[in-house]
């Protein structure tokens, strides 16, 4: 997900999304430590997604407006 993406995303919508992303990350901890993970470079790119998506909120809160 690229940051122009994220900055669309509504409070709501990021909510979500911020949650989902959270638990595709604990999925795919469950699945190295079991070895049934198939593409290791998803752990680095779901937890810069996440970053991503705090970052915005992070902005959005202290009132940073990004064009």
């Amino acid at each position: 997900m690229k940051i122009e993406e994220v900055r669309l995303l509504t409070g709501d919508g990021m909510e979500k999304k911020l949650s989902e992303t959270h638990r595709k990350m604990l999925d795919l901890r469950f699945k190295a430590a079991t070895k049934q993970i198939k593409n290791h470079r998803e752990i680095p790119q779901t937890r810069r997604d996440i970053a991503r998506m705090k970052t915005v909120q992070r902005e959005r809160e202290l009132g940073i407006r990004q064009d």
